[in-house]
């Protein structure tokens, strides 16, 4: 295991220059972690002209200093605008940044899996680590946001109290990270999906990129990327499914049975018709579709026979991914 990395010396991602060459990256031609690794190479590559008079930096992801009207595009936040103000409250936790951050830090390439406490210690430090992994993000894709962010996650106690992922998040509204509407509170957030999000991604909730998650490397082959299944240990009222969904409160990366944390679906795959979910609940659920076979990192992206998603565990191991994700989570923030 190589050594830790604090998380303010993360490196940022340009995600403008990931996507181009990402997208020649087929997840069953190339091993992932080299894709993660190719990808990190284009990172921080100086400056370079940016058309109109203005300049884009590799250091800081889409940054652009060519206009004062604020305006912000998928790569990054707008120079001339005020990024705290900036609609921008909502993600889903993208494969790339959550293997990167747990490369550079654990030194792992199958992802930080149940244990999320990402150098914090005592009682509750998986959520304060997942709160900062969220932080992280975000930042890396909006730089300077200034917005508090929780991760959307449920834990048996924080120290005082059991903690629902429902209650960690604020009171909205949220949005994604080019503008469109979540959900304006809580209300529409305890639905099978949101209830009020915006038609383009209500079935298929965007990454800290605003790109829909089923299609995040932008391939436009979504056959063998079946990653949809998100981290919360929550049921479909919003708090904790019971003591043995969290990965002992996000601090256990141990492979085992008596552990199979909760999921929800970010997208979910029309065949099967969203029916019922594994171990009650609705596969369509964003927040409560199915358990994971065990907490240990790992993922498994391909679809199973007749283009049905992954079933836990089928691909023998005991994995945070072993039925269709990656160990994924959603990132909320406090303020819209």
């Amino acid at each position: 295991m190589s050594s830790a990395r604090a998380p303010s010396q993360l490196p940022r991602i340009d995600t403008r220059k990931t996507h181009t060459i990402m997208q020649y990256i087929k997840l069953n031609g190339v091993p992932l972690l080299a894709g993660i690794l190719l990808a990190s190479l284009i990172q921080g590559c100086g400056s370079s002209d940016g058309g109109g008079g203005g300049q884009s930096t590799g250091g800081s992801p889409g940054t652009s200093s060519g206009g004062n009207n604020g305006t912000v595009s998928t790569g990054g936040s707008a120079a001339g605008g005020n990024a705290a103000s900036t609609k921008f409250s909502f993600f889903v936790a993208s494969q790339l940044r959550m293997f990167t951050m747990a490369q550079t830090f654990a030194g792992s390439s199958k992802g930080f899996g149940g244990d999320l406490r990402y150098g914090e210690t005592g009682t509750g430090a998986g959520l304060r680590g997942a709160d900062k992994i969220c932080t992280q993000i975000a930042e890396l894709s909006m730089p300077g946001n200034g917005k508090t962010w929780r991760a959307f996650l449920s834990a048996t106690t924080d120290g005082t109290a059991q903690v629902n992922a429902i209650n960690r998040i604020g009171s909205g509204p949220w949005y994604d990270r080019v503008g469109r509407l979540i959900a304006n509170n809580t209300s529409e957030l305890l639905n099978t999906r949101p209830s009020t999000a915006n038609v383009a991604i209500i079935n298929d909730l965007p990454n800290e990129d605003g790109v829909p998650n089923h299609d995040a490397l932008q391939t436009g082959n979504t056959t063998n990327q079946d990653n949809h299944d998100i981290l919360t240990g929550t049921n479909a009222t919003g708090t904790l499914n019971s003591s043995s969904s969290n990965c002992s409160d996000w601090t256990s990366s141990t492979g085992t049975a008596s552990q199979k944390p909760r999921c929800g679906h970010s997208w979910f795959a029309t065949m099967g018709g969203g029916g019922p979910g594994m171990g009650g609940g609705s596969m369509s659920n964003w927040m409560s579709a199915l358990d994971e076979a065990g907490c240990a990192p790992g993922y498994n992206l391909a679809e199973s026979v007749n283009g049905q998603p992954s079933t836990p565990g089928s691909d023998g191991t005991l994995t945070v991914g072993s039925g269709g994700g990656y160990g994924g989570i959603y990132c909320f923030a406090l303020s819209p």
